[in-house]
């Protein structure tokens, strides 16, 4: 039995499917995102969905959905889903599904009477192209196939409404037809591989409704419009494959190449592999250059989860060269910042005071996976200039003080990765010296001592030694309270009491201040007040504040953010931290840990972790449906449990 699959009861009642999302993307940022029955439930949601970058720097939903309509004796089936407005589905094509299968490509297979029809769905990695290919498993008598596109062409943070301005014209191309609504958009190419005939038969589809939408207080329906629809016979056994994308194509290659992108997907037969299939679509390559994506559907790519979500997506896979691929682009990123000049690349947050030492962070993972010798060759002077820029109060806002900590202000801006704001200001607003900023500020200088020892400059290394040595102490007379765990920030007189996740990294990184009875009374708090099956609190339940309930309109889901919910990235250090301290005892727990992360893949966005967690139970998943961090840090600790399982 396949590994992701879900039955006719399953995907015949709405309550249980419309919930599980399916992704697919490529390595240009396009991607196809829908529900497993393919309804949409997100203005995010599409066939076909790409960047546009003659209009802006966000992506564009060209192709909504495709309705079949199976057709025999003169009846009509059809096997598509929207939902309307007054809790209405339209025409519930769902009811024909008999099974879903998405271990290798997404694959439906419906019944209609005698009829058995199955769709697979690929999405073509380095063209902006979604592939459909159509077989008739059984039929008793002629059969006819009738496709009906339903098109947006509309940003995804916006609605299409009828309206006189969109465009009927359309042109025959090699099978199929090519269209664009809106001057400024690129044209939508549909073909297939088998001669058809195009029914040209405009209308506008009213009150499309979007239910996650309603979910998070925005507007939440729109208009579509469907230009026709292409009508072909289908023979029991053949295939057909229909195509949307931005560019004509050879409508003889289709087969092949719908037989090869569904031949080279990563089988998602296991957990760790569905991992590593999740991982491979936050690879983005725009205009020469490699990005990691913070996440789907909304998200860019933003530094400080680059360099956090690196390591585990390339380097726990062997996929080095496109760590180095990521780290070019990213140099580039870091020296512009570094010299005051516009970033060049498309990063955002680089200005973030501990984005750079996250790069560190990154490096070092680099040094420990693959080779001391080969990081010191390829990032060693990157890591110098860094260190150096940061010691010599480069950065506008991370200042070395004289007790050897590093200090940022964060009163008026979110400048850490709790980053929620309301009207422009931070509701956590953390500021001075932040617990993770100095626990990777130690880290660094200790790691920097080493490589220059490394090195020969052993004069140099010493001077670092002193400096982290200051630092430390300092640290533990800054953070550490009388009951044994860390605050969260200190600024002046102002220290934050709350028990937050933040100090987890002081015992997960590889240079901690703390000694052993510390880094155990600082894992104990966490695992007793912050731990869950779905990742670390934000918050502790304990302290003032706690909400961990991250639904609702956008200002409330912004205080819930960061105060209560839950976060899989944490629980990857929290794991390591546990394996530092308490060695191959804890192994057996980890592996427990970790059967929360898999049952996810079943829920939410099958195959993947979404961005965070309901802090309280039944911990359902919020926000983004596929989260970087989440997924690199969950496959870092499985390979590192590997290794202690080999002891």
């Amino acid at each position: 039995m396949s590994y992701l699959r879900f039955d006719k009861t399953l995907m015949t009642n709405l309550e249980e499917s419309l919930p599980k999302e399916v992704l697919r993307s490529n390595r240009s940022g396009a991607y196809s995102c829908s529900t497993i029955v393919d309804c949409n439930t997100r203005k995010y949601h599409g066939l076909l969905v790409v960047p546009v970058p003659e209009l802006d720097d966000e992506n564009h939903v060209l192709l909504s959905s495709l309705d079949e309509t199976v057709i025999q004796h003169g009846a009509e089936f059809n096997l598509g889903l929207h939902k309307y407005q007054g809790d209405n589905y339209s025409p519930r094509g769902h009811k024909y599904i008999r099974e879903y299968d998405c271990q290798q490509v997404p694959t439906t297979i419906y019944r209609v009477g005698g009829v058995v029809l199955k769709k697979e769905q690929v999405f073509q990695h380095y063209e902006n192209r979604l592939i459909i290919r159509y077989t008739l498993v059984e039929a008793h008598s002629a059969t006819t196939l009738r496709l009906q596109p339903f098109l947006a062409f509309r940003s995804v943070r916006e609605y299409t409404h009828e309206n006189a301005r969109a465009s009927r014209d359309y042109q025959a191309v090699s099978n199929g037809i090519k269209t664009c609504m809106y001057p400024g958009y690129p044209e939508l190419y549909m073909q297939l591989n088998k001669k058809n005939e195009f029914i040209f038969k405009p209308d506008w589809y009213r009150g499309v409704e979007y239910p996650k939408e309603q979910e998070r207080g925005y507007a939440s329906n729109e208009d579509l419009y469907v230009p026709g629809y292409f009508e072909f016979t289908i023979k029991k056994g053949e295939s057909v494959v229909f195509a949307a994308g931005l560019s004509e194509i050879k409508t003889s290659q289709l087969k092949q190449i719908a037989d090869f992108e569904v031949n080279i997907r990563t089988p998602r037969d296991n957990f760790y592999h569905c991992l590593v299939n999740s991982a491979h679509q936050f690879y983005n390559h725009r205009e020469g250059e490699n990005y990691v994506l913070a996440g789907y559907p909304w998200f860019k790519c933003r530094a400080r989860d680059m360099f956090i979500s690196l390591p585990g997506l390339t380097l726990t896979n062997g996929e080095v060269e496109q760590y180095e691929l990521c780290m070019q682009t990213a140099e580039k990123g870091i020296r512009n910042f570094m010299k005051g000049q516009p970033i060049g690349v498309r990063i955002y947050e680089m200005e973030h005071p501990d984005v750079l030492l996250w790069a560190v962070w990154c490096i070092q993972q680099y040094g420990k996976i693959v080779s001391s010798v080969q990081c010191a060759e390829k990032y060693g002077t990157l890591l110098h200039d860094i260190m150096e820029y940061i010691l010599a109060d480069g950065h506008p806002n991370l200042k070395v003080h004289e007790n050897g900590l590093v200090y940022a202000n964060g009163r008026d801006r979110a400048i850490t990765w709790m980053n929620s704001s309301v009207n422009g200001r931070p509701i956590v607003p953390r500021s001075g010296y932040i617990v993770e900023f100095n626990a990777l500020w130690y880290n660094a200088l200790k790691y920097y001592a080493k490589m220059c020892e490394e090195s020969g400059k052993v004069a140099k290394a010493e001077e670092l030694e002193r400096k982290a040595e200051l630092a430390g102490e300092s640290f533990k007379s800054v953070f550490l309270n009388e009951y044994g765990y860390l605050l969260d920030y200190v600024d002046g007189n102002m220290m934050d009491w709350s028990v937050r996740p933040n100090m987890i990294f002081t015992v997960a990184f590889d240079y901690s201040p703390l000694d052993a009875k510390q880094k155990k009374g600082v894992l104990d708090i966490c695992t007793k007040e912050l731990l869950t099956p779905k990742g670390l609190r934000s918050l502790s339940p304990k302290s003032g504040g706690y909400n961990p309930m991250y639904v609702g309109p956008q200002v409330q889901r912004d205080y819930a953010y960061h105060q209560g919910t839950a976060w899989p990235w944490l629980a990857g250090f929290y794991m390591e931290a546990c394996l530092r301290v308490y060695k191959n005892s804890r192994v057996s727990f980890i592996e427990r840990q970790l059967v929360g992360y898999e049952e996810e893949l079943f829920y939410h966005c099958i195959g993947t972790i979404p961005e965070l967690f309901d802090g309280n139970p039944p911990f359902h998943g919020r926000g983004a449906i596929s989260f970087a961090m989440n997924v690199a840090e969950i496959m870092r600790v499985v390979k590192l449990l590997e290794k202690y399982n080999m002891q």
